[in-house]
């Protein structure tokens, strides 16, 4: 054990603004880095796969990393609740790092065609069903219960701030060293995460001592378990698969398909997402300022409806400003709503379950809901613009109407206290 996993319980659970503690710091530099090493991967990966194959091929490549992370999304929350998320983020890391830098130096050897890209694809997608509950997880070992709407906050600008970052920096590495130069500095961004997750000191749960468990499948199964008869947690994945399922479809093949029936081109597709990213970026900086939300229960299932109302308006806008203007407003609310449901997931969870509930809420968010897609444009070209999208608020309000119906929902964000168990 390390001097940096040493200390006493109140070091890391007791309250302490989360923007002022060097331990969250460190957890949100090395997730930085790690969400930059992301864009640049993804930016050289599809380059990569265009130069080496036709664009259909590139397009599988592409996509290839879906099918793994959703097929072992909920075996993953299992990984992070048995291992510890520290030590699965390390882990994850360090693989990402070697798979990279393995494809690099095969590419500076020659052209070796689709193949390592695809196994490459194949390799994030695994890691990210392990990493993403972890993720998940490793807040509420890291801060009080009442830091966490902040801890969320903090890690949504981190997230705005890769995008912002990650893509040009991905297309200066092409620039000066080809696709073998971006994926040695998406490895590099990888690596330098690795220390700062090292130094990290993090609560030892109850659970952290039980070495006679179970089989994967039981750990699975109690998970489910818990999330089923809870009295929050249950109303609150419906609440997050409803949301998901009516939003990211008008959001992403609907914008587009919005755009071009307008005649707003690419360029104004370019504006209304930027207003977007703007909202939702507002809507992070304002929660990692404020930290605890009053009634954070009805302030999410509010945000759902108005959210819903929003979405549905904007098939109807009668030009690009206003639409930039309506795409903020959803960018505010639904920025709002992903931090809460974050905070809430972790706060409601028992200790040794955060990442199984973790994975159950991603697996919907990024398993299930972008099989909308292609849903939404299909329906588009049959109905149009309008109809879809207000089917598709439809379905987004009432994830709203689910929370605002369970009188059971949370009035606030928990308040902080002293978090049991020690650092290890």
């Amino acid at each position: 054990m390390t001097s940096t996993q040493t200390g006493s319980a109140t070091a890391v659970g007791a309250e302490r603004a989360a923007h002022r503690d060097p331990n969250v710091l460190r957890w949100l530099g090395a997730y930085a880095s790690s969400a930059v090493g992301d864009n640049v991967y993804y930016l050289a990966l599809s380059w990569a796969a265009v130069q080496a194959g036709t664009p259909a091929q590139a397009g599988l490549v592409t996509a290839l990393s879906a099918v793994p992370r959703a097929v072992l999304m909920l075996g993953g929350g299992v990984v992070a609740d048995r291992f510890g998320p520290r030590r699965v983020l390390i882990s994850s890391d360090a693989v990402r790092c070697a798979a990279v830098l393995a494809v690099a130096l095969l590419l500076l050897a020659g052209r070796p065609g689709l193949w390592p890209l695809a196994v490459l694809a194949l390799v994030f997608g695994a890691v990210d069903a392990v990493m993403m509950p972890a993720l998940g997880a490793l807040p509420t070992r890291i801060t009080g219960r009442g830091q966490l709407a902040r801890v969320h906050g903090m890690r949504s600008l981190a997230v705005r701030l890769a995008n912002v970052v990650g893509a040009p920096l991905g297309g200066l590495g092409v620039a000066l060293g080809g696709t073998a130069g971006a994926f040695g500095l998406a490895g590099l961004l990888f690596a330098a995460s690795l220390p700062l997750l090292i130094a990290l000191r993090v609560a030892k749960q109850p659970a952290d001592d039980a070495h006679a468990r179970g089989s994967a499948w039981s750990d699975l199964t109690g998970g489910l378990r818990h999330i089923r008869g809870h009295r929050v947690l249950l109303p609150l994945i419906v609440v997050i698969a409803l949301s998901d399922l009516g939003f990211v479809g008008p959001l992403n093949v609907g914008l587009t398909l919005l755009a071009d029936e307008r005649g707003w081109g690419a360029g104004g597709v370019g504006w209304v997402l930027a207003g977007f990213g703007t909202g939702a970026g507002a809507a992070s900086l304002l929660l990692t300022a404020r930290g605890r939300v009053p009634r954070a229960g009805l302030v999410l299932s509010v945000s759902g409806v108005v959210s819903a109302a929003a979405i549905s308006s904007l098939a109807f806008v009668p030009n690009v400003a206003v639409a930039v203007a309506v795409a903020l407003s959803i960018g505010l609310i639904s920025g709002l709503n992903g931090v809460l449901c974050g905070a809430l997931l972790q706060a409601e969870s028992g200790p040794a379950y955060v990442g199984r509930v973790t994975s159950v809420a991603t697996f919907f968010s990024l398993g299930v809901a972008p099989l909308s897609f292609p849903l939404t444009g299909t329906a588009i070209g049959l109905w149009g613009t309008g109809p879809v999208f207000v089917a598709s608020a439809a379905v987004c309000g009432l994830g709203g109407t689910v929370g605002l119906c369970d009188r059971r929902s949370p009035s606030a964000t928990p308040r902080a206290h002293a978090r049991p168990g020690t650092p290890r």
